[in-house]
């Protein structure tokens, strides 16, 4: 494996890291605080902890194409905004656990749209999005699993979540990685504020009392992984990162256990072992066939 693939690998693992960490931020965050006002606060801080970076480099990437720059962060983040959302608007109607499996579709759905846009994969990412699939409903779904509206909501957004993927494996090549991550996280930003305001969601108080658990998702989450993303992704192919990051579920689960004392069954555990497993046969198998 080259190099620099094995590098982009290591630092989505990191972006599944903190994202599965979020899960507990987001859980304290959302008791005080509307998902639209949440998501507006979040990102404004993640653009603005990206801002001083992202800055000369937005500059020189206006100058050199500013028509794909634009367009790039406008589309990016509109795929971001509508996964991010959609995926929340779901949870009003349906289980947690019905939402956590039908989100992790999307690292089927990765490829398979991935094959109208020219791309091809080899049978060990298909295999690996199988394992990935089966892990997740173990960890995910306890008992019978029943499909309410709300899982409607939360299917789209696991189609925005793999357009995201593959909107970002375009672009990454071809446009600096802060300038990027930053003009995505602003679109999200102002859409999701947008939205608030239009609903009449927006709730100062209601932010002050989820400053903490903001701080951590707008510097951290959105701030850091969304542009370490948005790096790794130019040395590996979208239908991998999906893979990989879809190991943001066991580590979402190991930080329940760790920080809000959430237990994990034996069913779990198989399940989060299946995931490693899919992760695994995809880079090998990948690997392997050079």
């Amino acid at each position: 494996m080259p190099r620099q693939t094995t590098i982009a690998n290591l630092l989505l693992l990191l972006v599944a890291f903190i994202w599965g960490s979020t899960f507990v931020a987001q859980r304290l965050g959302t008791a005080h605080v509307g998902a639209f006002t949440f998501n507006a606060a979040r990102f404004l801080l993640g653009a603005a902890a990206l801002l001083p970076v992202a800055w000369p480099r937005l500059r020189e990437e206006f100058s050199l194409r500013p028509a794909l720059l634009l367009g790039g962060s406008l589309l990016a983040g509109i795929f971001l905004c509508a996964g991010i959302n959609l995926q929340q608007l779901g949870l009003a109607t349906t289980t947690a656990a019905n939402a956590g499996f039908i989100t992790g579709l999307y690292v089927v759905i990765v490829p398979f749209i991935g094959r109208f846009f020219g791309l091809r994969y080899g049978p060990g990412v298909w295999l690996g999005a199988a394992l990935c699939i089966v892990g997740l409903y173990l960890i995910g779904v306890s008992g019978k699993m029943e499909l309410v509206p709300g899982d409607l909501w939360v299917l789209a957004g696991a189609f925005a979540w793999a357009f995201h993927v593959l909107v970002i494996g375009w672009l990454a090549p071809r446009i600096d990685s802060f300038a990027l991550a930053f003009g995505q996280t602003l679109v999200c930003a102002l859409l999701s504020l947008a939205v608030a305001l239009i609903g009449k969601t927006l709730d100062m108080s209601g932010i002050m009392a989820a400053i903490w658990p903001l701080l951590f998702c707008g510097i951290i989450t959105t701030g850091v992984a969304f542009t370490i993303q948005v790096v790794a992704q130019k040395n590996t192919s979208p239908a991998h990162a999906a893979l990989i990051m879809q190991l943001e579920t066991v580590f979402a689960a190991l930080s329940g256990w760790l920080l809000l004392g959430e237990t994990m069954s034996l069913r779990g555990l198989v399940g989060a072992a299946l995931i490693l497993a899919g992760m695994l046969v995809s880079q090998f198998w990948h690997a392997s066939r050079g």
